[in-house]
């Protein structure tokens, strides 16, 4: 990245402050990896007090006065520059994250810290037990971190603008809303039209089979797709997670259902696509913050392409149901059609990551929505679990019988902020069908080899359009670039259709218009 030009000896200074600081990041991770994987219970408090220590003096590091002085010289040298030169993108990406961090004390980010570790170690215990009333004054702490977190950054239209900045650059509750209405006005009419056709049976699924067998097959086939051993590895955990430690080392976590033979399959698909962007970026942008996703819709658009537009797909299984048969006897007897059938079982449900392709997002735009309210004050936090009831007996016409699959089920507003994540996972199905599709437009053999269960075209078309590139680009730029044309839903609403239509037999009539953003 660093060739003999006027920016080298500048540049050269700042990636050297940069990494210091990317290097505690690292250390924060590990330490957050390790909590979630192998630490005792009884390490919980230290933990907390270790992670604000480590992210105080991460922070310390990134918002150091000496990058703004680097940057300030290089930024009349980097002008001259092509857009997406290396060194040009490096100083810009740099400004964007440390003008976001330098508004935000260090004392601050070690208090949030502190508090997500002991919230999230309170939830491990909380929601087995159904026990939201434990849990509650920590929510309620989270909502006033939260907000005061985005009290950091006037100006915004809408509390919850700062936070979805952070993990969506260019994204507000403003551009939000109406993608979110545009994709429910399609998405409900077409469950509604597949919920009134005969369910499959996903019953053929629910059968013992020991946890190392279900590892087994699962990391055979994140190995066939290109996820590099060499770089990673995959343990146990609550909630599975993709996370990094540097470039060569990138870590997934599944967990394992005793009677149901792929829940643990589709975890370790899913967490892979993470992990094979993380692998895919460049090595020499290593401990820089180009050494990242764009975005988390983007991060979320690989793991839904792995899991979904790869592994729940008919040409995909055509190669490995024999394999899975193989492994798991008791399916010697089910046909394929019935297992592709069962795998894609339409149904509303509670439960978000063990919901369908169709239902998936209704589960995100109700969390999107509850958050919002949350840190608008609209809702109270003991208010939070009748709201989510009434919010999935009015989307999804379902009631949990307790808070444990109701608003104790995500991890996320118990381990970090309330607001800023859930769009990403909606965004990213959106995206992943226009990434996908741009990929068989320039590789169209792509269907047949997955069919003969190759994966190395698509894998390295991916490395080379996004992965490679890290964060060098906005969200907008990458697919502007990838897929030529700005974010859309089309593409995705096609691929459900296109998916679905024939497995329920539904008409062309019953298919909804697609409603303009």
């Amino acid at each position: 990245m660093t060739d003999r030009t006027p920016q080298q000896e500048p540049m050269n200074r700042l990636r050297a402050l940069l990494g210091a600081a990317w290097d505690l990041e690292m250390v924060r991770s590990l330490m957050q990896w390790d909590q979630a994987t192998y630490m005792p219970d009884g390490g919980a408090a230290a933990r907390g007090r270790q992670l604000a220590l480590i992210g105080r003096l991460a922070h310390e590091h990134s918002t150091d006065a000496e990058i703004g002085k680097v940057l300030d010289a290089l930024e009349p040298v980097v002008a001259k520059l092509p857009y997406d030169s290396d060194d040009a993108s490096l100083v810009r990406v740099t400004r964007r994250l440390y003008d976001r961090a330098t508004r935000v004390p260090a004392a601050f980010v070690a208090e949030m810290l502190e508090h997500f570790s002991v919230s999230y170690q309170a939830w491990v215990v909380a929601r087995p037990a159904n026990d939201f009333a434990t849990l509650r004054p920590m929510l309620e702490r989270t909502v006033e971190l939260s907000r005061r977190y985005a009290e950091f950054f006037p100006g915004f239209a809408n509390v919850a603008d700062p936070l979805i900045e952070q993990f969506d650059e260019g994204m507000t509750v403003a551009t939000i809303r109406p993608l979110f209405a545009a994709l429910r006005a399609n998405l409900v009419p077409l469950a509604a039209a597949i919920t009134s056709r005969p369910m499959p049976d996903r019953g053929i699924l629910n059968h013992p089979a020991p946890a190392e067998d279900q590892l087994a097959f699962g990391l055979e086939v994140i190995r066939r797709f290109g996820y590099d051993f060499e770089r990673g590895r995959q343990d146990l955990t609550h909630h599975p997670f993709m996370t990094k430690f540097s470039l060569g080392d990138v870590r997934i976590t599944t967990r394992t259902r005793e009677n149901d033979l792929v829940d643990a399959l589709f975890s370790t698909m899913h967490e892979a696509g993470h992990a094979m962007y993380e692998q895919g970026i460049r090595p020499d942008f290593e401990a820089t913050p180009l050494a990242n996703g764009t975005s988390s819709g983007v991060h979320e658009s690989q793991s839904r392409t792995w899991e979904n537009l790869v592994g729940r797909s008919r040409p995909f299984w055509e190669h490995f149901y024999p394999r899975f048969q193989k492994a798991f006897p008791v399916m010697a007897g089910v046909p394929l059609d019935d297992f592709y059938r069962a795998i894609n079982r339409v149904r509303r449900s509670l439960i978000r990551i063990e919901s369908d392709e169709v239902t998936y997002n209704l589960h995100v735009m109700i969390r999107f929505d509850l958050e919002v309210e949350l840190l608008e004050g609209k809702l109270k936090v003991k208010d939070l679990p009748d709201a989510w009831h009434a919010r999935y007996q009015s989307d999804l016409g379902l009631r949990a019988p307790d808070d444990r699959d109701g608003v104790l089920q995500d991890v996320h507003w118990y381990s970090g902020p309330v607001g800023g994540v859930f769009q990403g996972y909606t965004l990213g199905n959106i995206l992943g069908a226009q990434f996908f599709n741009a990929a068989v437009r320039a590789r169209p053999a792509i269907p047949k080899e997955i069919a003969a269960g190759r994966f190395d075209t698509l894998h390295a078309w991916l490395r080379e359009q996004v992965y490679q590139h890290g964060a060098k680009f906005t969200a907008d730029e990458l697919v502007r670039r990838v897929a030529g044309e700005p974010m859309s839903i089309a593409p995705y609403l096609d691929y459900l259709w296109g998916k679905y239509a024939p497995l329920y037999g539904l008409r062309e009539d019953e298919r909804a218009p697609v409603v303009a953003v």
